[in-house]
């Protein structure tokens, strides 16, 4: 297999590892930010029924980076066979540190591997109900959307909270409106 590059400012070249590294770390900064807001009075809380805890939804981000690590390191995530455990977090520094435990395990994965470790296929199951196939440089990037999508559910909690949201690709109304 040939290695794939992709052309950035300056006509330099970046890997494919290179280029997710840098978008993890991206991803981190704002992540820790909204993070770092959540309430420890507050885990508990959820906006329906339906939707999951505070305590679930933070803690699923935060583990998030882990994912990467898995998927260099496995061929599949069977539900069936694998049944979802979440570490119990209880207060935002236990959360924080969770956050940043997994941030080093994803990333200290992705640095090792090269960019030939992208392209085997990866799938997420439930059994013999297959969700996706990919290959896995697609299924990091989908991890990345995972990131982004929670995130934006947990500000939808916090603004339902009344606590400020902090900007993810720009301010924010909230920090918009102390400017």
């Amino acid at each position: 297999m040939g290695h794939c590059y992709f052309v950035v400012q300056n006509n330099t070249t970046m890997s494919m590892i290179a280029m997710l590294l840098k978008e993890m770390e991206q991803e981190a900064q704002t992540t820790r930010k909204m993070l770092s807001r959540v309430p420890d009075d507050k885990y508990d809380w959820k906006p329906h029924p339906k939707s999951m805890t505070v305590r679930q939804l933070s803690t699923h981000i935060a583990e998030l980076p882990t994912w990467v690590s898995m998927v260099l390191n496995t061929n599949e995530l069977d539900f069936a066979t694998a049944p979802y455990n979440p570490v119990i977090i209880n207060n935002g520094k236990e959360l924080m540190a969770y956050f940043e435990k997994s941030l080093e395990d994803g990333k200290a994965h992705l640095s090792k591997a090269a960019d030939e470790d992208l392209q085997p296929a990866w799938t997420l199951r439930n059994g013999k109900e297959i969700y996706s196939t990919s290959t896995r440089g697609e299924f990091i990037r989908i991890t990345y959307c995972q990131v982004v999508h929670h995130r934006a559910q947990l500000g939808v909690y916090l603004r339902l909270l009344d606590i400020p949201i902090p900007g993810s690709y720009g301010p924010s109304a909230d920090e918009a409106s102390f400017n």
